[in-house]
């Protein structure tokens, strides 16, 4: 049977040591040691570099999204849980983004915090239903802004027909010569429908152009 090494950084002795007693009666997990700040948490895992670090968000001298910054980068093979009673969710986020390999909640009862240990060594991501629904709810307002956002530079940049089908052809790549053939007018003339497009995005060269055409259409 594999042991399981777990440090615990935690700013709350009793949390710290209710933590250790609980894994502690687990025949395959081994408590090696106990942080009680973000600091003390980069130095012990560093020196101890164990298999699981159950790390709190909210702790003094360095917070745990800073930890896990600094831990991922000199020990990316500790597997980091996020240990938290906060639901904000710009640490979801933040966590996620800097390599947590999931959240678990204080109030969680021993037995699923057992198994979401298990589970998270093994390789799972663990996401209670309270912070998915809490990430699901941010994801919903970030498409929804950024849906408004394009209605409103619809209008803004809004195109005429013939605009439209310029677009089109400045999006598909082709240079000045392949939208007149595209078209059936002069080259000039298309250089100058192409400038007129510029001015009304609002941008100075093809790229910008083909940036902001991509967002509005």
């Amino acid at each position: 049977m594999r042991m399981i090494s777990v440090l615990i950084a935690d700013d709350q002795m009793l949390t710290r040591e209710g933590l250790r007693t609980i894994l502690d009666l687990e025949d395959d997990m081994e408590v090696v040691g106990l942080a009680k700040n973000g600091l003390e948490a980069c130095e012990m895992a560093e020196a101890l570099d164990p298999d699981l670090l159950l790390l709190d968000i909210q702790m003094p001298v360095m917070d745990g999204i800073a930890a896990l910054k600094r831990i991922k980068q000199s020990r990316p093979e500790i597997t980091i849980l996020i240990l938290t009673t906060f639901m904000d969710e710009d640490y979801i986020v933040e966590g996620m983004v800097h390599g947590a390999s999931g959240y678990m909640l204080k109030d969680t009862d021993a037995d699923k915090m057992i198994a979401s240990i298990r589970d998270t060594v093994s390789g799972q991501f663990i996401l209670p239903a309270a912070v998915a629904a809490k990430l699901a709810a941010r994801m919903n307002r970030f498409v929804e802004d950024h849906e408004y956002w394009k209605r409103t530079h619809r209008e803004r940049f809004k195109l005429t027909e013939r605009e439209e089908e310029l677009a089109q052809l400045i999006m598909r790549g082709l240079n000045n010569r392949e939208i007149a053939d595209a078209l059936h007018i002069a080259e000039g003339t298309a250089r100058n429908y192409i400038s007129s497009l510029y001015g009304k995005l609002e941008v100075a060269d093809r790229s910008q152009a083909i940036a902001r055409l991509r967002a509005i259409i």
